[in-house]
C-alpha cells in the first residue's frame, strides 16, 4: 500500500511508494492504460494514479489485498458481464493481488472509457 502521510507527485512516486510486490503489478496497470490510451495524460488526482483525455479514463490504487479501478463501468454489457466477480459494493473494480489481473479487462476498460469520453466531448462541441 502506498504511504498515506504525503500526496505523491507522480505515478512514479506513488509506485515507488508501495511494496515491492505491487509495484510490478501497478507498473504493467500504468503501461497497459498507456498502451489502450496513448495520448492520455497522467497524474495523480484524489492522491491516486489517474489517466486523463478528454476527462478522466481511469484511477488505480494499491490496497492491503487489491488493486482498485475506478470508475463504475457502464455501458457495455459484456464487459460489465466480465467484470462482475470484481466489482465491490459501489460497482468500483477490486483486483485480488493474490489472484492474476485481468489485464486485458483493463485495457478494455480504458478503450470503453476512452470512447465514452470522446462521444461526451463531441457532444459538448456541437451543442456551442
Amino acid at each position: 500500500m502506498a504511504a498515506r502521510t504525503a500526496t505523491p507527485a507522480t505515478i512514479d512516486a506513488y509506485i515507488a511508494a508501495c511494496r515491492p510486490d505491487v509495484q510490478s503489478i501497478l507498473m504493467k496497470i500504468r503501461t497497459t492504460i498507456a498502451a489502450a490510451a496513448p495520448d492520455a495524460e497522467e497524474l495523480i488526482s484524489y492522491r491516486m494514479p489517474a489517466f486523463a483525455q478528454h476527462g478522466i479514463l481511469v484511477y488505480f490504487a494499491a490496497f492491503k489485498a487489491h488493486i482498485g479501478l475506478y470508475p463504475p463501468v457502464s455501458g457495455d454489457a459484456r464487459l460489465e458481464k466480465a467484470l462482475s466477480p470484481y466489482a465491490g459494493p459501489k460497482g468500483n473494480l477490486k483486483f485480488p493481488i493474490a489472484r492474476p489481473i485481468p489485464y486485458h479487462l483493463v485495457r478494455r476498460i480504458v478503450k470503453l472509457r476512452l470512447k465514452q469520453n470522446l462521444a461526451k466531448s463531441a457532444a459538448r462541441g456541437r451543442k456551442r
